[in-house]
Parts: C-alpha cells; sequence; structure tokens
C-alpha cells in the first residue's frame, strides 16, 4: 500500500509538472490578440495620418481652380504643404520630447479636423492655404510621432504603418474623386470625412495596447540574432532616447546618414518626376485626355507605392542604395523621353510609372525596418524620429528644382 501510494504521489507529482505549463496557453491567446490589435492600430494610424492630407490637398487644388488661382498661387500650395512638415521634421531631434506621445497625437487629429472644416468652407485662397498648412503640421507630427512610438512595439508594426500610409494614397485620391463625380459637392465631401480625425485617436487611444519597450514579438530568427547583444540590457522607456546629450544625438544622426542620404535621394527623384514630368509626358495617340493621362500616373503611382510598402514580409532590402540608382536612372529615362519622344505608346509609361512608386515604396518600408533592426535600444526612438526628416526633404529639393524646369521645358518649341 505504501508503495502504491508513494507511487500515486510520484504520478500526481509528475502529472502536476506536466500540467504547470498550460497557464501559457491564455497568455500565448492574449499575446497573439495584442499583436492583432497593434498590427490594426498601426495601420489604421498610417491611413489616417496620410488620408486626410491627401484629400484636403486635391480638395484645396478645387478650391483654388474655382478661385480662378494664379500658377504662383498654386505654388504657393506646394510651400504650403511641404514647408509646415519639413520644419516639424527638421526640429523634431532637438525638441520633440518635451511633449508626450498623447498630447502629439491630439495636436495632429485636430489639425487634421481643422484642415477639412477650413478648406470646406473657404470662400478665399488665403484660407484654402491655412487649410494645407494644418494638413501638413498634422500630416508631420503625426509621422514623426508614430515612427518614433513603433520602437516600442514589435518591429512588424512598422510594416502596417507603412501599408496604411500607401493606402492612404490611393483610397484617399479614390474616395474624393468618387464622391465628388456622385454629385456630392467638395464641401459636402469634405465634411463627410471628418470621421478620419476621430478614427485616428481612437486607433490611438483604445486599439493600441500600452508600449512594452523592445517587445521582441513578430522577429524573424535572423533578427533575433542580429539583436541578441541588447536583448539582455535593461530596455528604455518612451521618450528615454532624448535623454541622450546633443553630442550623442550628433553622433546617431551622423551614423544614420547611411539611410537617410539613399532615402532623400529616392523621393528627389520620385517627385522630381511627379512633379517636372507628369504633365509632359503627353501622348496624342490615346483615347485619354491630357488631364485623364495624368490622373492615371497619378493613380498608378499612388498603386505603386502601395503594393511595395505592404511588401515587407515577402520582400527585405538592406541595402537601399540600390533603390536610389535605380530611381535616379528612372528619373533620367523618363526626362530623355520628354526632350526626345521615343516611347511610342503610353502603356510602356505606365510600367514605368508604376516601377518608380513601386521603388519609392520600397525604399521607405525598408529604411526604418533596417533602422529598426540594426540600431541599438537606448537610440531607436530618436533614430526613428531623426530619419522622417528624408522623404520630405527630398520632395523639397526636387520642387525647387523641377517647377523652374517644369516652366523651362514648357517654353521649348
Amino acid at each position: 500500500m505504501g508503495c502504491c501510494a508513494a507511487s500515486r504521489r510520484h504520478l500526481s507529482d509528475s502529472e502536476e509538472e506536466e500540467a504547470a505549463p498550460e497557464p501559457r496557453a491564455p497568455l500565448l491567446e492574449h499575446q497573439g490578440a495584442a499583436q492583432w490589435k497593434n498590427a490594426a492600430g498601426f495601420w489604421i494610424l498610417g491611413l489616417c495620418n496620410n488620408f486626410s492630407y491627401v484629400v484636403m490637398l486635391s480638395a484645396a487644388h478645387d478650391i483654388l481652380r474655382h478661385e480662378r488661382a494664379s500658377g504662383n498661387q498654386s505654388h504657393a500650395v506646394l510651400l504650403a504643404d511641404i514647408l509646415p512638415t519639413l520644419v516639424i521634421k527638421l526640429l523634431a531631434p532637438l525638441g520633440l520630447h518635451l511633449l508626450p506621445y498623447s498630447p502629439r497625437v491630439l495636436i495632429s487629429g485636430v489639425c487634421s479636423a481643422g484642415s477639412f472644416v477650413l478648406v470646406a468652407f473657404s470662400h478665399s485662397v488665403g484660407t484654402s492655404l491655412c487649410g494645407v498648412v494644418l494638413a501638413s503640421i498634422s500630416s508631420g507630427l503625426g509621422e514623426v510621432t508614430f515612427l518614433a512610438l513603433t520602437a516600442f512595439y514589435p518591429r512588424a508594426v512598422i510594416s502596417w504603418w507603412s501599408s496604411g500610409t500607401g493606402g492612404a494614397g490611393l483610397l484617399g485620391a479614390l474616395s474624393y474623386l468618387g464622391l465628388t463625380q456622385a454629385g456630392l459637392s467638395p464641401q459636402h465631401t469634405l465634411l463627410s470625412m471628418l470621421g478620419i480625425p476621430g478614427l485616428l485617436l481612437a486607433s490611438y487611444f483604445l486599439l493600441l495596447t500600452s508600449p512594452k519597450p523592445q517587445d521582441p514579438g513578430g522577429e524573424d530568427e535572423a533578427e533575433a540574432t542580429a539583436r541578441q547583444p541588447l536583448i539582455g540590457t535593461e530596455a528604455p522607456k518612451p521618450g528615454a532616447s532624448w535623454n541622450l546629450s546633443l553630442q550623442e544625438r550628433w553622433t546617431v544622426f551622423k551614423g544614420l546618414l547611411c539611410y537617410i542620404i539613399p532615402l532623400v535621394l529616392v523621393y528627389f527623384a520620385e517627385y522630381f518626376i511627379n512633379q517636372g514630368l507628369f504633365e509632359l509626358l503627353f501622348f496624342r495617340n490615346t483615347s485619354l485626355s491630357h488631364a485623364q493621362q495624368y490622373r492615371w500616373y497619378q493613380m498608378l503611382y499612388q498603386a505603386g507605392v502601395f503594393a511595395s510598402r505592404s511588401s515587407l514580409r515577402c520582400c527585405r532590402i538592406r541595402f537601399t542604395w540600390a533603390l536610389a540608382l535605380l530611381q535616379c536612372l528612372n528619373l533620367a529615362f523618363l526626362l530623355a523621353d520628354v526632350l526626345l519622344g521615343f516611347l511610342p505608346s503610353i502603356y510602356l509609361v505606365f510600367l514605368v510609372v508604376v516601377y518608380e512608386g513601386l521603388l519609392g515604396g520600397a525604399a521607405y518600408v525598408n529604411t526604418f525596418h533596417n533602422i529598426a533592426v540594426e540600431t541599438s535600444d537606448e537610440h531607436r526612438e530618436f533614430a526613428m524620429a531623426a530619419t522622417c526628416i528624408s522623404d520630405t526633404l527630398g520632395i523639397s529639393l526636387s520642387g525647387v528644382v523641377a517647377l523652374p524646369l517644369h516652366d523651362f521645358l514648357c517654353r521649348l518649341p
């Protein structure tokens, strides 16, 4: 009996040891649910952050056309579009840490809603430009904030954020065009979209889980191996990167130039094509009007951006210099066609434009993914925010060169 009792006790102890890991199942389910909530949250944040900007800018152009704005005023739209974002991103590495994440998100949402209201009720160019400025502030502040915030979530959220921003260009343009074509006035179309800023705020405050510094969830084995020396260190909390001294920030920033310069070049070439060449790539041997050809270029470009910004799980590119070189070759090829007119069909240009969008989107998502994987824990939040300047700087430089060149090419016989 004693032997049997001992045997039963031994069996009972063994069963308890085997049963001990069972509570991990609900934990894993909870972690899986949290990962999906964060993935959905960052996708919606990316969509809403850029959606309002795309829609409002289209509406501003409509109002300028209604007000019979001059070419100089159209250029003013481009300045109001890019300068506030450029200023925010330039100042972000110096003083953005003075404002916590939640107030920044609130400011971004309020500015987005304000841009809709201002442009919807605008009866002058000045009011429309104020709406453009608010949208630019919202988009720039939102991008810096949310990309920095990805440092405290699994690496996979960078892909979801990028995909959302890519979808915004496509869905934003389609929704505004579709609603206005369906008979809604630009004013009513804009007012119907006031829910977008609300969705952004709801995604941040209600959908995202609390950030857990350096949560490695969602990383594959190669990434985990690359970060292995860092996993055992004490993880910083949100905002900790901003405790770096100015000298340390400058040192980190210099190390980021290998990521920043290629992305600047990609966006320079990309927006040189979009701002300077699209209107000049006109084909007469097609049923599409000049305006329709331009809209097709923009739509196909946005489709390419959306596809490649959503492709990180399928294709990862470490050396983004290659993408910069290919985009510059794209620019040279299309500029040569504008001057020489050697392409026989618009469909060949369609293919090149999709390819242009694919290169631009791939450069964006892979740049920030590479930074997330290769920078140290204590520098990652700062690095993500500082690198945000790349796309805006490239767009600004392209505008300085492309707009005068566009006017010059238009005067050629």
